[in-house]
């Protein structure tokens, strides 16, 4: 373990994109620059997929076009495909600052490979190489997520064996970074120990990372787990927003401010303000018109003695 753990805000993607409230292209960077206002350095800023698929992603181009140009910043763009890396890379053209970071997703499970992505597992983890290959060439990083790493929500359980030789199998390709995703939110703090443990045993200098969903309630736990078993980098989302078109009752992802929470009372640094994301978090509160899942947004910080 280290003392220090990056936050990778996907908010303005995965928190967005299974809203019903349509966020502007101006809100999008507003909550983007807000978190970026209160620490947060690598953020998820938009996925490249139909917009027929994923409505809320529609204006990606727009809201890229309109990121500041901050050299102290990595902005992710999501693809699922090489159609949508050849629209990550076009946002470079011309000079343009664009996508610094291609977003590849593998699924551990046939059949939501196919609903999510139109392909199987094995064919998942092959465009993936693929991309992150092609990505490299265009002189762009790319990582990838192994998403339903723990089960998916039409065949149950997944065996670890298979996540754990997908990431070797992607490894190959040299990402930035390799991430495993309870998509579903059905992990535990022991099988996310188990599962780390066993790729950092056979990958020792790849760079871990974890997106957890607190569908059952075990969101924060799982982060935890995932921080002592070796991962240098949590995924969360303010306000605890996000949840899978394809995945049925995938509710959201852990809120920022609660990770924040949990990560400064057990004196780990992210270099992120707590406050300024609590008061992100209630401007987003605002614009969705209800109470969203994260607690810490609600209940505030550490309570300071009365003078």
């Amino acid at each position: 373990m280290t003392s220090t753990v990056e936050i990778l805000e996907v908010g303005p993607r995965d928190g967005l994109q299974n809203e019903k409230v349509v966020f502007s292209t101006a809100d999008k960077l507003k909550m983007i620059n807000g978190a970026i206002d209160a620490g947060v350095r690598r953020l998820e800023v938009a996925s490249f997929v139909h917009p027929k698929r994923v409505p809320q992603m529609a204006d990606a181009e727009d809201v890229i076009a309109g990121l500041d140009d901050r050299k102290d910043v990595t902005y992710i763009g999501l693809v699922l495909n090489k159609r949508g890396l050849l629209r990550a890379l076009a946002t470079r053209e011309d000079g343009k600052r664009g996508v610094d970071e291609a977003g590849c997703v593998a699924i551990a499970s046939d059949t939501f490979a196919d609903k999510n992505q139109g392909q199987t597992s094995a064919e998942s983890v092959e465009i993936t190489k693929d991309m992150i290959r092609l990505a490299k060439s265009e002189g762009m990083s790319a990582q990838a997520t192994i998403s339903a790493s723990f089960g998916c929500p039409f065949e149950g359980r997944v065996d670890p064996a298979r996540v754990i030789a997908m990431a070797e199998d992607i490894a190959e390709a040299g990402p930035r970074e390799i991430a495993i995703a309870d998509t579903i939110g059905v992990g535990s703090p022991k099988r996310v120990t188990e599962i780390v443990s066993a790729i950092r045993e056979r990958l020792p200098d790849m760079p871990l990372r974890a997106h957890f969903h607190n569908t059952r309630n075990t969101g924060l736990a799982n982060a935890w787990a995932a921080y002592e078993a070796g991962v240098t980098t949590l995924d969360a989302s303010v306000a605890g927003l996000g949840g899978c078109p394809f995945a049925p009752k995938a509710t959201g992802n852990i809120g920022t401010e609660d990770l924040l929470y949990l990560l400064e009372e057990s004196d780990v640094n992210t270099g992120v303000d707590l406050n300024q994301m609590i008061s992100l978090a209630n401007w987003v509160e605002g614009v969705l018109g209800r109470t969203p899942p994260a607690m810490v947004s609600q209940a505030g910080g550490f309570p300071v003695a009365a003078s």
